[in-house]
């Protein structure tokens, strides 16, 4: 091989490492999350409290028969849905876009993130119900039931509302808010994200909370 192949060589390889640490620092950058501030988290739907409010613990139950207390809030976040697994259409697309923002998450993040689905039809949503419903959307997401005025209390104090709604014989519905309410690691009530649900809204807003978190 003469110098001046040798030469090339040498460029054509520092060129390639130049374009390698280009192209790697991007797809670095494009994988951190973006910081927004609180009037662009309120832009894309996510609403965060001046000061987290501290709400009453209670005794539930998870799908899984084991006792649910505001215990289980603490050491990461909670995103929870206040739904009903016989609700049509909100309550069941709500969850597959969790799923959807869930899914895309690197692992470190789903570490540090847990799904609720809390039961606003505890007659009905029987600890056993539940544990058939909330796998179809992702067996790592948590649903949770048990005494509806413990329910009722703490929906209150995160300013959920629902409303049982009578139909044709002993039928019934329930009317509900279609926020998802984020608890932060402390176990206090963050902030709340908007409906309608976007999976990239609420991954990108997520992200942007939990690497500003203090």
């Amino acid at each position: 091989m003469t110098q001046q192949e040798t030469g090339i060589r040498r460029t054509v390889l520092f060129v390639l490492c130049i374009i390698f640490l280009v192209i790697s620092g991007f797809i670095w950058k494009m994988d951190q999350p973006v910081i927004m501030n609180d009037q662009e988290l309120r832009a894309n739907g996510a609403i965060v409290l001046n000061t987290p409010r501290v709400f009453s613990d209670f005794e539930l139950l998870d799908h899984h028969g084991e006792v649910f207390s505001k215990e289980q809030l603490k050491g990461k976040w909670s995103m929870i849905f206040f739904g009903f697994t016989h609700c049509p259409d909100i309550c069941p697309t709500t969850l597959a876009t969790l799923n959807q923002t869930y899914s895309k998450l690197k692992e470190t993040e789903k570490d540090n993130l847990q799904i609720l689905m809390v039961s606003l039809d505890a007659e009905r949503d029987t600890v056993e119900k539940l544990a058939q419903y909330m796998p179809y959307f992702n067996s790592d997401f948590i649903g949770v039931t048990g005494s509806k005025h413990l329910i009722r209390r703490f929906t209150a104090e995160i300013n959920v509302a629902y409303n049982k709604v009578p139909l044709e014989g002993e039928d019934y519905t329930v009317d509900h808010s279609t926020q998802i309410v984020l608890i932060n690691p402390k176990g206090d009530y963050h902030g709340f994200f908007r409906g309608p649900h976007s999976e990239i809204m609420l991954r990108q807003t997520w992200r942007s909370i939990y690497a500003s978190f203090n």
